[in-house]
């Protein structure tokens, strides 16, 4: 274990009074954001314990994520359940010992294994993925259904994945085009695709489809269980485009053998539920553009990830791809 996994876990072991958990190690599952533990409650049953990336999100904007899922769960959408602290918070704030805030959280359990690894081809065949995606798209659908019924409180904080989120001065993951690690001809090609999605994007946002979505829905956000998919990691869970949900779900997929079958299996799905959005379709090109932007600002501020570089070059070679095929179409 590194010193800061250490550091984390002793820090996570602390929090455990705050929900009368019983004394044990957290296991941590995952650190990129936030770190992950899986721990038990007294029950035995598991949960997921979060620490939060230190300077990412506001309380506020915790608590309302956590408020969302809950209502979510409400209405039978397959989520993590946001489990109160002894005093009734969702969210518990720390200070560490370098006096650093850390907010945590703490979440029932999915059932299920995640769809798959971003990077690694997906194991299911064919018939599988067409019956897997196809549930995404329901599921997916379903979600922006009951976000447009949910009554947010006034005191509800989450960012914006609007036209000024993607593409503004300052974009939600980053100044895509002149983050830190780009050459000088991948600053000029991304600082003038800005100006040319700008204007189309404005042209086009008044007719969109817009609410409350996941706004992360990756493979490893997806858990399948028997047929059934449930979503976590709702970190990033914002006001945007509900075509960017859908651009997000297909996008790191576009290398699958079995990419038309996975399109169409989840954009059908999708569409059984809310046929509304149907026409709004023809523009999924541009949003999947948009969506690997966003990845190219998110690998520029992170320069101290190991494979920073190697990321920012290939997420600049999709979006060159994905430009030439928007132009084409």
């Amino acid at each position: 274990m590194t010193s800061m996994a250490a550091e984390l876990t002793e820090h996570a072991r602390g929090l455990l009074g705050h929900w009368r958990l019983p004394d044990q190690v957290p296991q941590l599952l995952k650190y990129r954001e936030n770190a992950v533990f899986r721990v038990s409650l007294a029950s035995g049953d598991r949960a997921a314990l979060r620490l939060h990336r230190p300077g990412y999100h506001a309380r506020a904007e915790l608590v309302s994520e956590l408020a969302w899922m809950a209502d979510l769960r409400r209405h039978g959408i397959l989520v993590p359940e946001p489990i109160a602290s002894v005093t009734g918070d969702l969210v518990v704030t720390t200070e560490t010992g370098d006096g650093v805030t850390r907010h945590a959280d703490l979440i029932g359990w999915v059932d299920g294994v995640p769809l798959g690894e971003t990077g690694r081809p997906l194991g299911p065949p064919p018939e599988q993925l067409k019956e897997i995606f196809g549930a995404i798209g329901r599921q997916m659908a379903r979600m922006h259904a009951c976000a447009d019924l949910y009554i947010a409180p006034p005191d509800f904080e989450r960012p914006s994945w609007n036209a000024a989120g993607l593409l503004g001065e300052d974009p939600f993951w980053g100044r895509f085009w002149d983050c830190a690690g780009l050459d000088v001809g991948d600053a000029a090609f991304l600082s003038g695709l800005r100006g040319e999605l700008t204007g189309r994007l404005d042209a086009l946002s008044g007719s969109f489809d817009k609410g409350l979505i996941h706004a992360d829905l990756v493979r490893e956000n997806v858990f399948v269980d028997k047929g059934s998919v449930a979503f976590i990691d709702f970190d990033d869970c914002g006001f945007g485009f509900r075509l960017f949900d859908i651009a997000t779900a297909l996008l790191r997929n576009r290398a699958e053998p079995d990419y038309p079958l996975i399109r169409t299996a989840m954009l059908e799905g999708y569409c059984a539920i809310r046929p509304q959005m149907a026409m709004e379709l023809a523009h999924l090109p541009l949003f999947l553009l948009l969506r690997s932007l966003t990845y190219i600002g998110w690998a520029g501020a992170r320069p101290e990830l190991p494979d920073a570089g190697e990321r920012l070059r290939r997420y600049i070679a999709e979006a060159r791809d994905l430009a030439g095929l928007l132009e084409a179409g």
